[in-house]
């Protein structure tokens, strides 16, 4: 995170603080006068505390607080409002099924809402209008070539971007334009160069570099910028020093606490979620022949195999002439299974894998080890998503759309090894909310 973002990120979140407990006095002072200060305000004041720290954290998993691509009227609209019609169901069942709070929010909670919508909303437009008029803070030269440069290049020329802005290009060390590097620093106003791993470490172009720090540019590789702008790691530009430079750091604390969270919280559901598997499970054997839950073999962690639960959706016979990859209009899905796999219903039973602990809530998508010993030998790399536990759902899935090809193995990859890289509490929740919020647009 940049010194830009973390400024930014932290004016939104002070003036978050400062709406939230200016609408909560406000809403006291409609419903009670001048008598809302002091007790009446004490009272009120723990609860909405409480509440508020939820709500950033609803906020911040929102991407409400993330702000590199900028956002239109319509867009900070749509996401304002969902997320504060989310943000206000917790709060009211926080409220009502925590009585103790000694409060009656049923209207006091409404009058606030209403309130902190339409400041935040004027907050954030205000904040948003700021932002966009300011120039990008980095300007950024890049050098090198290849579908990364491309995509950057790409990316940053369709949309306005608030903190990077390409300036100036170039192929590599044997654009003639390398030689005139200072000159095209000054007159530019070039202060980030991102460039190829490969061109970094030639020892010419190293010297050139150097010379030019004193006009107080940064230097990043370019598989950084990638990675900031998509959420991904392009793999084009990684070589084995990557991995140990950026996946031997230790999550000891995370890792910890992981195992038997997961396993008491899959429990829980398992037990709430009974009545639907039951009711799941009656469905596929009255519409189809043969057995209700499908077992198959699955690479896990560390590349150990294990056996994944899940509900049938395809025929008994669908795998008589051997394995196959799965396509999104496969003929072999049953209807009942048509609606399963729309609705990620099928997966379910992987409750119990998570029980067992062969997986986890969050990680990369489990894969058959035909499909797993053909990819490691077309794919580069491949075999570093076993680093992990597999997941029910995970960063890939959320960020790509149903593929069924090794050119949609090799992209959903590129968003494995970048939770890989990141994997932390925060994101685990993010990608669970996300899973949440696309399985309701996936139902209407």
């Amino acid at each position: 995170m940049n010194w830009f973002q973390r400024v930014n990120q932290s004016l939104l979140l002070i003036g978050d603080f400062v709406l939230f407990y200016g609408a909560l006095a406000l809403t006291l002072y409609i419903r009670y006068g001048d008598a809302f200060y002091g007790p009446l305000l004490e009272i009120h004041l723990v609860p909405f505390t409480v509440m508020f720290f939820v709500w950033i954290v609803i906020f911040y998993i929102a991407g409400l607080y993330d702000f590199y691509a900028a956002q239109s009227t319509l867009e900070l609209t749509r996401t304002l409002i969902s997320t504060i019609l989310i943000a206000g169901s917790i709060a009211m069942g926080l409220f009502y099924v925590i009585p103790s709070f000694g409060i009656t929010p049923k209207t006091n909670l409404l009058i606030f809402i209403g309130i902190f919508t339409l400041f935040e909303y004027w907050w954030r437009k205000s904040f948003n209008t700021r932002i966009t008029s300011i120039e990008a803070p980095y300007r950024v030269l890049l050098i090198g070539q290849g579908q990364s440069v491309d995509a950057i290049t790409v990316s940053l020329k369709e949309a306005p971007h608030r903190v990077y802005q390409i300036v100036y290009s170039m192929n590599g060390l044997d654009d003639p334009e390398f030689n005139h590097l200072a000159q095209i620093i000054l007159d530019k106003k070039v202060n980030l160069i991102a460039l190829q791993a490969h061109i970094k470490k030639d020892a010419h172009a190293a010297r050139k570099i150097y010379q030019n720090l004193a006009l107080g540019i940064e230097v990043i590789n370019l598989a950084d910028l990638y990675e900031t702008l998509f959420k991904r790691v392009p793999l084009a530009e990684l070589e084995e020093v990557w991995f140990l430079e950026n996946l031997i750091k230790q999550h000891r604390i995370y890792e910890t606490i992981k195992r038997p969270v997961e396993a008491i919280l899959a429990t829980v559901l398992f037990i709430i979620l009974s009545p639907l598997l039951l009711l799941i499970v009656l469905l596929i054997r009255l519409t189809s022949r043969g057995a209700s839950i499908y077992t198959q073999t699955r690479v896990g962690g560390k590349g150990k195999q294990f056996t994944l639960y899940k509900f049938r959706t395809m025929r008994s016979d669908a795998e008589a002439h051997g394995p196959q990859w799965s396509g999104k209009d496969d003929a072999r899905v049953t209807f009942i299974g048509k609606i399963l796999r729309h609705t990620h219903l099928d997966e379910l039973p992987q409750l119990l894998n998570i029980i067992k602990g062969n997986i986890s809530f969050v990680g990369p998508r489990p894969e058959r080890p035909e499909f797993v010993e053909e990819l490691k030998h077309t794919i580069p790399y491949y075999e570093i998503r076993h680093l992990v536990k597999p997941g029910l759902t995970g960063w890939a899935q959320i960020n790509y759309r149903y593929g069924s090809s090794i050119n949609d193995a090799y992209q959903k990859l590129q968003y494995d090894i970048y939770y890989l890289k990141n994997r932390s509490i925060l994101l685990d929740i993010a990608i669970l909310t996300r899973t949440i919020k696309l399985f309701f647009i996936n139902v209407e």
